[in-house]
């Protein structure tokens, strides 16, 4: 194969003390991406911008993503796959100990997406220049799939429907908590899993089975 068949090899990073040097070249640029489309917005944020603050050539950026939309829609899938992809976990509770103990693993799992997500990325998809765009439409078809997973426990809880969306933003507290420069404990996660199920009625009683349970079961992975 001649040299000019062959595909160009990413260049090595250069040392940036902002970029987090354990994590893969890809990972990093979603890590650099997510601190410049939070803090300068996602419109105002070139590749360039991206791929200097990484520190390697906009070339080796294009061997990882073909472009900007590219990254964005990663790092919003990011906010909610992690989440989703625990569903089995839920399910499997839902049938063992119950609906509140599910809806509240379901609480537990989604804030720890959302206080791990690097840079508070789960701001982006609240960003009119992001909403805007179009790579923001498989966001919101895995985002609906959230809303009907809280919708059908919380529903189950209650005995009646419940807005899927009104929880799910009840648990997007800990975006505008983080955007305030707060912490989010583990302490904080268990009150917005206790208000998630008080929201759908639970008592008490409901709401501190479910705590103890879920936790042990989560615990146990």
């Amino acid at each position: 194969m001649s040299s000019a068949a062959r595909r160009p090899r990413p260049g090595r990073p250069r040392r940036i003390p902002e970029i987090d040097s354990k994590l893969t070249p890809r990972d990093q640029i979603l890590d650099a991406s997510a601190r410049l489309f939070t803090q300068r917005g996602y419109a105002a944020t070139s590749t360039r911008d991206i791929a200097d603050a990484v520190g390697i050539r906009q070339a080796s950026l294009y061997y990882h993503f073909a472009g900007k939309p590219g990254i964005l829609e990663e790092l919003l899938a990011r906010t909610v796959r992690p989440t989703l992809d625990q569903l089995h976990k839920i399910d499997a509770i839902a049938e063992e100990q119950g609906a509140a103990g599910a809806l509240y693993a379901l609480v537990m799992i989604d804030t720890a997406t959302l206080t791990e997500a690097p840079h508070n990325a789960g701001r982006l998809p609240s960003l009119p220049d992001v909403s805007s765009q179009k790579e923001s439409t498989p966001y919101q078809a895995i985002h609906s799939d959230l809303v009907d997973a809280y919708a059908r426990l919380g529903a189950r809880v209650s005995g009646l429907d419940v807005n899927g969306i009104l929880l799910a933003h009840l648990v997007e507290i800990v975006v505008a908590l983080r955007s305030k420069g707060l912490d989010v404990d583990e302490a904080t996660r268990h009150m917005v899993a206790a208000s998630a199920l008080r929201a759908c009625g639970a008592t008490q009683d409901q709401i501190t089975i479910a705590a103890a349970v879920t936790w042990s079961e989560l615990l146990a992975e």
